[in-house]
């Protein structure tokens, strides 16, 4: 078969992927080689030699199947890129306000996108190798695959300052999951960086978490302490986190390109009313059955109930709340110091002196936890 009768049966079969995938709800679509620049492997050589991964292990472990795609799948020659919206129906910084409220990250309100995208994904994927033949694996941000460099390389957004992916059509607002094949499409245009000398993402973050732009310090990340932190969150970044119970989206909200972003047209995506700013004195009553039940299938499960509450006390802290108190003192003889320790700094923030000092002197004498004790004194 000649070059040109393969180049217009290539460009057929690309015309129908987009078209397809555009069908199955997918607001971008993307395809490049499946190889990592290398500014790209630096970066993430650079990101664990100054150990900003914290807690995410997990990073570390699979530094060697990060380095290219080829490293997890010996076959993979080509990468598709897709990207689902999942932009807000309101301007997430207004939530802030909202004091007596847990404020939950817009991408963590729906259904849990994995399931959602992988879904997808693996219909598309069949789909493909049925009219091709080729081999197919698809992704969505579970396995150790770089999936937004090869977005801009796929030209779907670059990644900002802020190293999330922006787009130009969807501002910050995209999921993106990948299919890796071993057949060859035409590629796109890499996409180039239009960030200018905007620094809103960087001006914005209330941890720091932005040593320079398109760096980040994931220990300092309220998303990263909220999620991804096993331990007490700092004494330096409680007051900072203000209300934020799971997650946060300042850095992307303020990015001046979501003028161009639309709300989210993916029904399943949507947010669930259990999700929306619940509120603190209810978050604080729920047992580990409720909390389960309440954020089944959403993302906020992830964080565990143990944790979920040690985020939900410190907003109950910052919340200056005190008919929140009767909420907080029965957490004082919870089973984890996680939740002890946050329950104390709590109390410590909406008691006057007096009344804290009470409270010392009835639980701070029988704690064997050494951090919960350091909490009481």
């Amino acid at each position: 078969m000649s070059k040109s009768v393969v180049s217009h049966d290539m460009n057929k079969l690309k015309a129908w992927l987009v078209a397809d995938a555009k069908a199955a709800g997918f607001a971008d679509i993307g395809i490049t080689k499946a190889v990592h620049s290398q500014r790209t492997t630096d970066g993430l050589a650079q990101f664990l030699d100054d150990d900003f991964e914290g807690d995410m292990a997990w990073l570390r472990d699979t530094a060697d199947r990060r380095q290219q795609p080829h490293a997890m799948w010996d076959d993979a020659r080509t990468a598709i890129v897709l990207g689902m919206n999942y932009g807000p129906d309101h301007n997430p910084m207004d939530n802030l306000a909202v004091r007596d409220k847990g404020n939950i990250s817009v991408y963590a309100r729906g259904r849990d996108y994995h399931a959602v995208i992988k879904g997808k994904l693996k219909q598309l994927a069949g789909r493909l190798a049925a009219k091709s033949g080729w081999q197919v694996k698809v992704f969505v941000d579970t396995a150790p695959l770089m999936e937004k460099p090869l977005g801009q390389t796929a030209g779907i957004g670059w990644q900002g300052k802020h190293t999330n992916l922006v787009s130009q059509t969807h501002g910050s607002w995209l999921f993106l999951g990948t299919i890796l094949t071993d057949g060859e499409l035409p590629y796109d245009e890499a996409q180039s960086d239009h960030c200018g000398s905007c620094t809103n993402c960087l001006d914005i973050c209330p941890t720091d978490a932005f040593p320079a732009p398109y760096r980040l310090d994931a220990r300092r990340c309220i998303s990263y302490l909220t999620i991804e932190h096993k331990g007490q969150i700092p004494t330096e970044f409680r007051t900072n986190i203000g209300n934020r119970i799971f997650g946060c989206d300042d850095c992307l909200a303020v990015c001046p390109w979501n003028k161009f972003a639309q709300a989210a047209s993916e029904q399943k995506l949507a947010a669930q009313v259990e999700t929306v700013l619940p509120a603190l004195d209810h978050l604080l009553g729920l047992d580990e059955a409720r909390f389960r039940a309440e954020f089944a299938n959403t993302p906020v499960r992830r964080a565990g109930h143990e944790r979920f509450l040690r985020n939900v006390l410190v907003a109950a802290g910052n919340s200056a709340d005190m008919g929140l108190v009767p909420m907080i003192i029965p957490h004082l003889d919870h089973v984890s110091g996680l939740v002890r320790g946050m329950a104390v700094w709590a109390l410590r923030q909406v008691l006057d002196e007096a009344d804290f000092a009470t409270m010392k002197a009835r639980y701070a004498s029988v704690e064997t936890d050494q951090d919960v004790a350091a909490e009481w004194g």
